[in-house]
């Protein structure tokens, strides 16, 4: 069966049309660029595993369960292995889910693909307009209902956006998904979308907008920490202003931004901002890698590795996030570690240690292999005492004996590399030559799906196409002799152009390099001692008349202080799940507390609540056992809470949050408080002065908010004491 519906039914403007008009959406199977190259040179981007179920499932079992009762595929690049692969599965056989493919060999742009879907004339209301690489579980009945209001009243509304919050990446000016930071002006009031840029070229703290936004719009809310889901709801309109315009090729560089600037028509576009629920496109392969790891951290549920859905096989969720198909034959003395998934009738040898990885269906691992952070693609072959650290392989690959992928690798179909040969890191390398000419138009994608690449003549496996014919030659190659990859190795590694190799780390599954760590934490913290400068506009920040404060105002502020916190504890306890290093987090958290210009005892507070709420959720049994679990989250993450206490007001903060759990959303801590305040004293979380202030503070309070001062008096009375005896010698 699909995946479990849980959206609304057809939004429509009265009864008849419900019965009438289907609710309809186009799904391009083309993503119209080379940034998966060279695996798209073979296979469809559409068609690549994501935690062992090709993408294009993840796309269609949410429009499935969001409402969506009719889908055109539209299919450009390998178009045959995309219908094929339909054709076979159970899509095209649901009776209320009706999948139909256009296939187009000639299309070179989502432009060109949304010119020829108008031609077929096969929309006949508003649809959904999305790419099969997007992966989301969000309920598009608000989205939609939005929409419909907005059309009924102003018929020059023909786009809604689907955004969210971006959770931020370590790395300033780059989203943890990989992609550049967008740049968005949007009217607080109606949603309105104002402007739209994607590769923002400001300076440090400095926007340079248009004077007419300014005066045409009294006021505006100025966002960087903003997500493009990639995910809109388009009415028919959408399709017919391709057809006018040929020039426009990019749906957001072209289309988005022609029509924001176009004056003359008044054409409008709307965003929707989802808050809960989990939107995400896989645009490289770091937001291949993070999309991956929200998979398996369950936050895209329902659609996740042991829920069945059209293209996973039965699989059963373990302790610690492990994830185990059948038939999987492991040695007692292998060792896989938490959020790791093992597909499907594979091999692990003994002393092996795998973990953070997705193993594959068939796969053959041998004995005294490490696999870290990792991808293997299915029937792969991993010879004993071999290390994978952070890296792609892709189906059919062999590694021979004591072989090892250093971070960032990606190895394409049917690599073979030689015994004790060392890949070095952020190579990319196949079977196929790399061709001297890359595309001059980013956005092209090598879209002949009836003819392929050279094959390379020393390969000892024929490249083949989806209908098993060898394939002839289409593209310009270069005539250099291959590489030796090792002793039996076959394969080419692409050379890396020149000036692409800030591309290879931001775009790589690989973690984020120690140098660059240090040079975005220098500019984070500028960027901090800018923002309290007051020189510069938060990250997301209004512009408006000035005007009284209202209740609306305090209610926003509660909000923002609610995803604020929540936003903290996501990230600390990814921290925690990952093993990230404290630099990094605090990286992260830093670009939160300037993205919600909040101060670091607001910090403080949001990282204490989240390593309380990690001992909590931890495994006991006795208030002991809590106890235990208190001082281990406590010494470990202890270096982390302390970057944000530089001072008293912020230590009272801490308590003052401490206070708030046990009162409310932790009351089994409550019995515990004055013992876990000597935890925070002994670790000089807490000091003296602090925990003193904090009851001077309580002098004039009501009783029923003393409760915790009276309970920590042992505590306080011997602070004191020690401080008298102090002063005395």
């Amino acid at each position: 069966m699909g995946a479990q519906r849980k959206g609304a039914t057809r939004v429509s403007e009265d009864p008849e049309e419900l019965s009438r008009v289907p609710l309809q959406a186009i799904l391009l199977a083309d993503s119209f660029t080379t940034k998966f190259r060279p695996i798209t040179l073979e296979r469809p981007k559409v068609l690549l595993p994501l935690v062992n179920v090709p993408m294009i499932n993840y796309t269609l079992a949410w429009l499935e369960s969001a409402g969506v009762e009719e889908v055109f595929v539209f299919c450009c690049a390998h178009s045959k292995q995309v219908i094929d692969y339909l054709e076979k599965s159970e899509w095209l056989s649901q009776p209320s889910f009706t999948v139909t493919t256009i296939e187009s060999n000639n299309s070179t742009s989502a432009g060109d693909a949304l010119r020829l879907i108008y031609e077929r004339n096969v929309i006949h209301g508003d649809f959904v307009l999305i790419s099969g690489d997007t992966v989301s579980n969000m309920s598009l009945t608000q989205a939609l209902q939005e929409h419909k209001e907005r059309r009924k009243k102003d018929s020059n509304a023909v786009m809604t956006m689907v955004i969210k919050r971006s959770k931020p990446s370590p790395i300033s000016r780059q989203s943890r998904l990989g992609t550049d930071e967008l740049f968005m002006a949007i009217d607080p009031n109606s949603k309105q979308l104002l402007y739209y840029e994607d590769k923002t070229d400001y300076s440090k703290g400095t926007i340079y907008l248009d004077k007419s936004l300014l005066v045409d719009n009294p006021s505006i809310s100025l966002h960087n920490d903003k997500q493009d889901c990639y995910i809109d709801i388009c009415s028919p309109e959408v399709l017919s202003l391709f057809t006018d315009n040929f020039d426009y090729q990019h749906v957001r560089r072209h289309f988005v931004k022609g029509l924001l600037l176009d004056d003359i028509m008044g054409y409008k576009i709307f965003t929707h901002e989802i808050h809960s629920s989990y939107a995400a496109r896989i645009d490289n392969f770091r937001s291949y890698d993070t999309v991956s790891k929200d998979i398996i951290h369950r936050w895209t549920y329902p659609l996740v590795p042991d829920v069945k859905f059209f293209g996973n096989s039965a699989t059963k969720l373990e302790r610690q996030g492990m994830y185990r198909a059948s038939e999987v034959a492991q040695s007692r003395s292998a060792e896989i570690g938490p959020f790791t998934v093992i597909g499907y009738g594979t091999n692990i040898g003994s002393n092996t240690k795998i973990s953070s990885s997705v193993i594959g269906e068939g796969c053959t691992i041998g004995s005294d292999v490490y696999i870290e952070g990792s991808y293997i693609w299915g029937n792969v072959t991993i010879e004993d005492g071999c290390k994978v650290r952070h890296a792609i392989v892709c189906h059919g690959v062999t590694l021979k004996s004591r072989s090892i992928l250093e971070p960032g690798v990606l190895l394409s179909f049917k690599v073979v590399v030689g015994k004790q040969f060392v890949v070095p890191p952020y190579s990319k390398v196949s079977l196929l030559q790399q061709p001297i000419k890359q595309d001059s138009d980013e956005e092209l994608e090598y879209a002949d799906s009836s003819s392929g690449i050279t094959e390379i003549s020393s390969m000892t496996n024929a490249v083949e196409s989806s209908n098993g014919e060898v394939t002839s030659q289409i593209l310009e190659t270069q005539h250099w002799p291959a590489y030796e990859l090792g002793t039996g190795g076959v394969g080419y590694i692409w050379s890396i152009c020149e000036g692409c190799h800030e591309e290879e780390w931001r775009h790589s599954v690989a973690p984020i390099p120690a140098d660059k760590v240090a040079e975005a934490m220098k500019d984070a913290e500028d960027e901090l001692n800018l923002a309290y400068d007051g020189s510069i506009l938060p990250a997301s920040g209004e512009l408006k008349p000035d005007s009284n404060d209202s209740g609306d105002d305090n209610e926003d502020s509660r909000d923002e202080s609610i995803y604020f916190e929540k936003e903290v504890e996501a990230t600390f306890l990814r921290a925690a799940q990952e093993n990230i290093e404290e630099d990094l987090v605090v990286l992260e958290v830093n670009s939160l507390r300037l993205s919600y210009n909040k101060e670091a005892a607001d910090c403080a507070g949001a990282i204490f609540f989240s390593m309380m709420k990690l001992a909590l959720e931890a495994p006991h049994t006795s208030a002991n056992e809590l106890l235990k679990n208190v001082n281990s989250v406590l010494t470990k993450w202890q270096k982390l809470l302390k970057f944000y206490l530089p001072g008293m007001d912020e230590q009272i903060e801490v308590i003052l949050k401490f206070e708030e759990m046990c009162l409310e959303s932790a009351q089994e801590f409550s019995p515990l408080f004055t013992k876990i305040m000597e935890y925070l004293y002994d670790k000089d979380i807490v000091l003296e002065d602090a925990i003193l202030s904090w009851e001077e503070e309580k002098t004039d309070a009501d009783e029923s908010d003393k409760v915790f001062v009276r309970q920590a008096q042992p505590l306080i009375q011997w602070l004191k004491e020690a401080s008298e005896e102090e002063e005395e010698e």
